[in-house]
């Protein structure tokens, strides 16, 4: 990841504002993503990092702004465009989102059945080969409630990956799991990235995933509705003047007592 920072932006978010109704949940927020690092977004609960995903991956459309990926624009993007858009990120959503009554091969073969014209036995391998990047070549007949959460999270991933994208999106991929699991999980991130050189876009609040994956952070305040702080976490933790942002990294005392 140490080359991340010189590489190309993959994503570019430009003067987004987003809300509901009349209500603004973030206003003129820019910022980009260099291909191939691990991008996180932060901050407290409402402060609307998840919306800011929706945004990205294009569920929901903006107030104003444009989102491009890989240099196309998916806010104004004609149908053809965004399809070929949506074939280069894999989304992995919180609650993991698999189908509980189909097994973990099945669900991974449904992209690669709705998105591909290979044959089954090209299906099959293509499905077995996500599952065992993730570790779960052993569980292709089991039925999501029959694995553990972590392991869900990790199948998750898997179909994230199913059509080869360039960017994975993951939605809070750390929410309800123990440490010991949670930093099993952190560890895969990592080494996706490295080994497969895709972008991961990663939204948590959990603080020792921020410190052990993340290139780069946003920080998101909900009052300002916007961007508070930018860069290398540990970097922010240790030189950040915003009250919040050291509220956040729980350096508050250590600043005091420096």
């Amino acid at each position: 990841m140490s080359d991340a920072h010189s590489a190309s932006s993959i994503i570019q978010v430009a003067d987004l504002t987003v809300g509901y109704g009349d209500i603004a949940l973030l206003e003129h927020v820019s910022f980009d993503v260099k291909r191939g690092e691990v991008f996180v977004i932060l901050g407290g609960s409402g402060s609307g990092k998840s919306t800011l995903l929706k945004h990205m991956i294009g569920l929901l459309e903006p107030v104003s702004g444009s989102v491009l990926i890989d240099g196309d624009d998916i806010v104004s993007a004609s149908a053809a465009t965004h399809d070929r858009i949506l074939r280069k990120i894999g989304v992995m959503y919180q609650s993991g989102a698999l189908f509980g009554s189909m097994t973990l091969l099945e669900n991974l073969r449904l992209p690669l059945e709705s998105f591909t014209a290979l044959g089954d036995d090209e299906i099959d391998l293509i499905a077995r080969m996500k599952l065992s990047l993730v570790g779960l070549e052993q569980f292709t007949g089991h039925l999501p409630a029959e694995i553990s959460g972590g392991m869900q999270k990790r199948a998750a991933i898997a179909r994230a990956m199913a059509l080869d994208p360039i960017i994975l999106f993951l939605d809070e991929p750390s929410a309800g799991l123990d440490p010991i699991t949670s930093g099993e999980l952190d560890a895969l991130i990592l080494r996706l990235a490295d080994s497969l050189g895709v972008t991961f876009v990663v939204v948590t609040h959990e603080l020792e995933s921020i410190f052990a994956i993340a290139d780069r952070v946003i920080m998101l305040e909900k009052e300002r509705k916007g961007i508070i702080a930018e860069g290398d976490p540990r970097h922010l933790r240790e030189t950040s003047s915003e009250p919040y942002v050291r509220r956040f990294f729980g350096a508050t005392l250590k600043l005091t007592n420096a």
